[in-house]
């Protein structure tokens, strides 16, 4: 069994950024040389999150739309008070949706449907540098 540790660094904006991360994941399994095992993934930080969806622009607009209703931007938020930042929405938008992601790996490839990409969505307020943390396990 083993264990390889990579990362993945993106630049964001300043606007709900969703960013397809499947190739850059599919290529550090080919580089770990891992076949069988899994692929656990995770962003730090408090306003950043990770998921998988069809990445269609249609698909794409409508996740941005759905989380606007679960956490407006323009509602009051306690941790602006607290903080003076502002962004308040972006911390509940990556609770709800959350930081990692659990892959099974099969003949070196992830276990996606057809449609389903990884995805990472930075919801915060200013351009930030994220790095995604990439745990392979296996054989």
């Amino acid at each position: 069994m083993d264990i390889v540790n990579r990362s993945i660094s993106l630049t964001t904006t300043s606007g709900t950024d969703i960013l397809d991360i499947t190739g850059l994941v599919q290529r550090e399994i080919a580089d770990s040389g891992i076949k069988e095992g899994a692929v656990t993934l995770f962003i730090p930080g408090s306003t950043a999150a990770l998921t998988t969806i069809e990445y269609e622009s249609g698909v794409i607009n409508d996740l941005r739309k759905a989380i606007e209703r679960l956490a407006p931007q323009d509602i009051y938020y306690e941790h602006n008070e607290r903080w003076g930042d502002g962004n308040g929405y972006s911390h509940v938008r990556a609770a709800l949706l959350g930081p990692s992601l659990h892959i099974p790996i099969i003949g070196g490839n992830m276990t996606l449907g057809t449609w389903q990409q990884i995805v990472l969505l930075d919801f915060d307020n200013r351009p930030r540098q994220r790095k995604v943390l990439v745990q392979i396990i296996g054989e």
